[in-house]
C-alpha cells in the first residue's frame, strides 16, 4: 500500500460497521428488523418506521450506474493526478443509493444505466473504499 493523501471517510461508531465489512470486501448496509427497509445512508433510526432496530444485511455489490458526473479539474490538489475520474450514483441491486467512484474503465465509456459491481480499494490499513466497475471486469 503506497502513501494515501486523500481524504479519508470519518469513522465514528454509527458508520464503523460498515468500514468493519469494507475492510473484509464485503458490502453490508442496515436493514430495519422491524419492516425490512433497507437504508443508506447509515442512520440510527428506520425512515419508514422509525424503528431503532437493525442488522446488516450483505448486499450482491450489484447495481447500476444512476447519475455520474466527470471531474476535468482538481478540486483537492490530491487528486489531480486521477483527472479526469468519475464520481457516481450508483442504484444498488437491492434498493438504495450509493455515491462512489467507478474504476476499470474509461470515462468516455461511463453511460447511465451501466451494469456495475462492487471492486473495493484497500487504502490504508484502516480504510477500504466501495468503488464501482463494470460488471464484465
Amino acid at each position: 500500500m503506497a502513501d494515501y493523501n486523500k481524504p479519508l471517510p470519518v469513522i465514528d461508531s454509527e458508520n464503523q460497521p460498515f468500514w468493519e465489512f469494507c475492510k473484509k470486501h464485503e458490502l453490508r448496509i442496515q436493514k430495519c428488523r422491524q419492516c425490512g427497509y433497507t437504508r443508506y445512508p447509515i442512520s440510527i433510526v428506520c425512515p419508514k418506521c422509525s424503528s431503532m432496530e437493525a442488522e446488516w444485511t450483505p448486499l450482491s455489490g450489484r447495481g447500476s450506474v444512476y447519475t455520474f458526473t466527470v471531474y476535468r479539474v482538481a478540486y483537492h490538489p490530491s487528486f489531480k493526478d486521477d483527472i479526469p475520474y468519475v464520481v457516481a450514483i450508483i442504484q444498488l441491486a437491492e434498493g438504495p443509493r450509493m455515491e462512489s467512484n467507478i474504476v476499470g474503465c474509461k470515462v468516455e465509456d461511463v453511460k447511465v444505466e451501466m451494469p456495475v459491481k462492487v471492486v473495493f480499494d484497500d487504502v490504508t490499513a484502516e480504510v477500504t473504499l466501495p468503488k464501482f466497475g463494470p460488471v464484465d471486469l
